[in-house]
C-alpha cells in the first residue's frame, strides 16, 4: 500500500521527481501486460484504470495486453467443463476457445475498456482478430516426445501495427485481449504475455511492463534483483536461479529487450500505484532487463 504524501512540501516533491520521467516517456509507446491480482482486487484495478489515463495524459502511449485465464477456468467450471492444461499450457477445443473468446473479446475486455472510460480516458477494445491485427498459426508442440494437439492454441505469425498506431494518434487507448486468426479466419487463444512482447517489439515500445503477483526476479538467497542485463539473466537461467512459473515471463521480457525494446520490466502488480512507482519515480518496484 502506497501511503499518500502527508503534505503539500511532499506532494510537490513527488511531482518534480516525475518530471524527468515524464520528459523522458513523452510520446513513446509503453506496452503494458495487465494480470494478476491486479485484475482481481477492485481497488488495484480501480488504481490501474486511473495510472493508465494519468500515463495518457501526460504524453505518453500506453497499450494495455490483459489476460484473464482464471475468468475463463470460472466460466468452464459454470458450465460443467474442466479445464485442462499440458505444460502449462490450456488445451482448448472448440467450445473451450467460444469461451475464451467470450470471456477475454467481451467480459473482460470491455470491463477494463469501461474501467478506464470511467477514469476520464478514452479507450478501445481490441482481439487480435480486429483488422487482422494478430495473424497467428496452430501450436505445434511435443510432449514427452509426442506430437501433442493443443486445439486452437496458436503462436504468432505476425502483428500489423497500423490500427495501434491510428488509434494512439488519435489518443485513444488500445485494450488488446491476446486472441489471434488464423489464415483460414479461425481464431487461436495466445500466451498474454507472448503477445505483449510481439507487440512491444513491432509497435518499436520503450518500454514493456509485466504486471505479476511477485516482487520481480529474486537471487538465491531470496533477495530481489532490480537491474539484470540479457547475459547476466542467461547464466541466472542456466544456473537454475530463473525457473518454474517465472522462467516464461523472463524469457518474455529477454526476447523484447532483444527485438530492439529498450528496457523490459516485471514489476509486483499486489502494489498500489505500481506502474506509476516504476515509470515516474526513482525506486521502481521490480526487475528491470536491457542489455
Amino acid at each position: 500500500m502506497v501511503e499518500p504524501a502527508s503534505n503539500p512540501h511532499q506532494i510537490a516533491g513527488v511531482l518534480a521527481e516525475a518530471l524527468p520521467y515524464i520528459q523522458k516517456f513523452h510520446g513513446k509507446t509503453i506496452v503494458i501486460k495487465y494480470g494478476g491480482n491486479a485484475m482481481v482486487d477492485e481497488a488495484l484495478k480501480r488504481g490501474f484504470a486511473r495510472d493508465i489515463v494519468l500515463l495518457k495524459l501526460v504524453g505518453m502511449n500506453p497499450v494495455v495486453v490483459h489476460g484473464g485465464g482464471p475468468q475463463i477456468s470460472t466460466l468452464l467450471t459454470r458450465i460443467g467443463k474442466k479445464s485442462e492444461f499440458v505444460d502449462g499450457l490450456r488445451v482448448t477445443d472448440r467450445e473451450t476457445m467460444d469461451v475464451v473468446e467470450m470471456v477475454l473479446g467481451g467480459l473482460v475486455n470491455k470491463e477494463i475498456v469501461a474501467s478506464i472510460n470511467a477514469q476520464g480516458g478514452k479507450a478501445v477494445g481490441l482481439t487480435g482478430k480486429d483488422g487482422s491485427l494478430i495473424r497467428a498459426r496452430k501450436l505445434t508442440r511435443e510432449v514427452a516426445g509426442n506430437p501433442f494437439d493443443y486445439g486452437h492454441v496458436g503462436e504468432i505469425d505476425s502483428i500489423d501495427p497500423a490500427l495501434v498506431h491510428s488509434l494512439d494518434q488519435q489518443k485513444f487507448i488500445p485494450v488488446i485481449a491476446p486472441i489471434g486468426v488464423g489464415p483460414d479466419g479461425h481464431a487461436y487463444n495466445i500466451n498474454a504475455d507472448t503477445v505483449a512482447g510481439k507487440l512491444a517489439a513491432t509497435l518499436g515500445a520503450e518500454k514493456l511492463v509485466l504486471l505479476t503477483n511477485t516482487k520481480g526476479v529474486l537471487d538465491g538467497a531470496g533477495e530481489l534483483l532490480t537491474g539484470l542485463s540479457t547475459g547476466e539473466t542467461e547464466e541466472l537461467i542456466r544456473e537454475g536461479v530463473i525457473s518454474g512459473g517465472m522462467l516464461p515471463k523472463v524469457e518474455c521480457a529477454l526476447d523484447a529487450v532483444r527485438a530492439g525494446v529498450k528496457t523490459a520490466v516485471i514489476i509486483d502488480g499486489r502494489i498500489e500505484h505500481a506502474i506509476l512507482l516504476e515509470l515516474l519515480t526513482d525506486s521502481g518496484v521490480g526487475t528491470l532487463f536491457h542489455f
